[in-house]
């Protein structure tokens, strides 16, 4: 028994050979229906078997302008984000030169700026001023002293006592006409009050030297050097005067 199960497969395989060759071969193809034309019945199969197959891939039709749009946008954001970078690294690249000369560039300029304020307190104004004008004069002048005035011309005094003694006449106190004759010089006793009222012409040169520290620039220009001076003793602690002593003490 165990033989014929054995064998029983083969059979069975050859029975099913034997059989499917007696079949025809156009038995197997499907059957045409005459009263369809075959184009359209092809056609259908495809639309049957477009319609049977899975969908391979989403419908983007109702999002037709969502990716393109998504994809530009990301570039250009790539790109802006490139060039903000780029900037960046050069304003650093900038800060980083700018950095190392900070510190001597606002020594020199804060320097320089106590150094002309201090000048400017310590300065002169010197100068000629020229003076042309015409001064009025008026006064009343007292005058009280002894002089000598000389006689311009012959003067006559009539009735004058005179004492003439000489050798042989002797004349006392008799009156007389006496003339004085030119060139005479004469001894006289002046008291008396002459008014003055002229004009007197200046004409002069006059030398003028004026130092700031004694004028009203005095304070602006100490204030200025204050205001100045915290700054200048944070980037520069030796500073130094123009006299030569330490400004930041």
């Amino acid at each position: 028994m165990s033989d014929d199960k054995k064998s029983e497969p083969g059979e069975r395989l050859r029975k099913i050979l034997s059989e499917k060759a007696q079949e025809s071969p156009t038995a197997r193809l499907p059957r045409l229906d005459r009263a369809q034309p075959a184009i359209p019945k092809l056609t259908s199969t495809k639309k049957v078997a477009a319609q049977s197959e899975p969908d391979s891939a989403p419908d983007f039709k109702g999002l037709r302008f969502g990716p393109p749009f998504w994809t530009v946008t990301g570039i250009l954001s790539l790109v802006v984000n490139a060039v903000l970078i780029g900037i960046l690294l050069a304003i650093l690249r900038m800060l980083g030169g700018i950095q190392l000369t900070a510190n001597d560039a606002s020594a020199g300029l804060l320097g320089g700026l106590f150094d002309n304020f201090e000048k400017m307190d310590r300065a002169h104004i010197v100068s000629v001023i020229p003076i042309q004008n015409t001064i009025p004069v008026q006064f009343d002048l007292q005058l009280n002293q002894q002089t000598n005035v000389v006689l311009s011309q012959d003067v006559t005094i009539d009735n004058a006592l005179v004492t003439v003694e000489t050798g042989g006449l002797n004349i006392t106190q008799a009156r007389t006409t006496i003339v004085l004759p030119q060139g005479t010089t004469l001894p006289i006793l002046l008291n008396l009050t002459v008014p003055v009222n002229t004009t007197v012409p200046v004409v002069m040169d006059v030398p003028v030297d004026i130092p700031l520290a004694s004028t009203d620039l005095h304070e602006p220009f100490v204030g200025l050097q204050d205001v100045v001076k915290p700054f200048y003793c944070i980037v520069e602690p030796n500073a130094l005067d123009l006299d030569g002593q330490l400004i930041c003490r």
